[in-house]
């Protein structure tokens, strides 16, 4: 992918525009590798967002998730009617209620995981062995990446 340079967004050697772009590339090729499970992207955000940070209140996950807290009730409503999520009193304030992931909502997320995990092998597979560490060198970047941006959203 040949991308014009943009002086204003460099970091030393690192170009964020074309990191930007090529994030972008890859998530749209992620998200579409075919699953078991036909979930939509918002509805694997908000199980993922709850396996990997514990329960949430519900105006906490509509911020974290970006979404209206009228959509994020419906869409909570039909996930714990499915057994992914489920509702439970506030043990800090008996008024609220945190949502819950349950295991059954785990099950969905490690299972989609692992379907994308398979169609991704025979792809990195083709990559040479240079290729696979420089990804490997990345992960932990990205992971940072990740944690910061969550950070700063807080």
């Amino acid at each position: 992918m040949n991308y014009p340079q943009h002086a204003h967004s460099e970091h030393g050697d690192l170009d964020v525009d074309d990191f930007t772009r090529v994030i972008e590339y890859f998530n749209r090729y992620y998200i579409r590798l075919p699953t078991m499970q036909q979930l939509s992207f918002t509805t694997l955000s908000v199980l993922d967002t709850l396996a990997s940070n514990g329960p949430r209140r519900l105006t906490e996950l509509a911020k974290t998730e970006q979404i209206s807290q009228p959509g994020l009730t419906q869409l909570v409503t039909r996930l714990e009617r499915d057994g992914l999520l489920e509702r439970r009193r506030d043990p800090t304030d008996g008024r609220a209620v945190l949502i819950h992931i349950t295991e059954e909502g785990r099950r969905v997320g490690q299972t989609r995981n692992e379907d994308r995990g398979r169609h991704l092998s025979p792809v990195i597979a083709q990559l040479t062995p240079a290729e696979r560490q420089a990804i490997a060198a990345a992960l932990p970047v990205l992971r940072r990446i990740a944690e910061l941006g969550a950070q700063l959203k807080q």
